[in-house]
């Protein structure tokens, strides 16, 4: 048996299952890989709404990525929500001085799309300083708009950038890879299937790409695969909660 490949999630924890730790644990599960977790955060929040949220030390949380990177072989690391600049800055460069050679793949969650806020926007100018060391980044249409408009956009020549459709009000559904500054269209699948909005959609698909990395795929590849995973995710069924099969 082919032994599989270890990826981290570092991100908050939803009680609900839908979003952060508990879902990226059942994504990395189906996409076959050892899904290893690091808590950033303790959220109050069911599927609708998101109550309260308390965030954990930095330092818990770099010891804790150490502890994994010195006893584990990680091939891939998925970033969801954190405090602010300084916060991701510190998880990515423990990350990067257990292995070099990690794929990392940031989901900014800036807010829920319940409208409660994650990120302090007021440290945005200072991403620019860590955005360059990561694999990709897959902000939704309305993050994208954020990041772009303080031009904080990566180098696509140094990460890759997937703009993920769900909130696009033409295209609904298609995301763009830009990769090596060329744009590759990822459309959805044509079999008239109904979508149904779910709670931490985006969590999901970070997670299912993250997997993909850790097995090998490049980023193109990945990031197809990890389209046909949410689509089945989505229309799994009409709850805001989905199931992972």
């Amino acid at each position: 048996m082919q032994e599989r490949p270890y990826v981290i999630s570092i991100a908050g924890f939803d009680p609900s299952g839908g979003a952060g730790l508990l879902s990226d644990s059942k994504t990395f599960e189906q996409s076959k890989v050892m899904g290893l977790g690091v808590c950033t955060a303790l959220t109050l929040q069911t599927a609708s709404k998101c109550l309260s949220l308390e965030w954990r030390p930095i330092h818990e949380v770099t010891e804790a990525i150490q502890v994994l990177m010195d006893n584990y072989s990680v091939s891939a690391v998925k970033i969801g929500i954190v405090k602010d600049a300084e916060f991701l800055g510190k998880i990515v460069k423990t990350v990067q001085k257990g292995n070099p050679e990690v794929k990392i793949v940031w989901d900014p969650v800036l807010k829920s799309t319940s409208e409660f806020t994650f990120f302090n926007l007021e440290t945005l100018p200072q991403l620019k300083s860590t955005v360059n060391k990561l694999s990709l980044i897959t902000p939704n249409y309305n993050e994208y708009h954020i990041l772009r408009g303080d031009n904080l956009l990566p180098d696509t020549n140094q990460c890759s950038l997937l703009i993920k459709g769900g909130h696009r009000k033409d295209h609904l559904g298609t995301d763009i890879l830009v990769e090596n500054e060329k744009e590759t269209f990822l459309l959805p699948s044509e079999d008239n299937t109904i979508y149904f909005p779910k709670h931490g959609s985006g969590c999901v698909l970070s997670s299912a790409i993250t997997a993909e990395l850790a097995k090998g795929e490049n980023m193109e590849k990945a990031c197809r695969n990890g389209k046909r995973y949410i689509e089945k995710f989505l229309k799994s069924n009409p709850s805001l909660l989905g199931a992972h099969s």
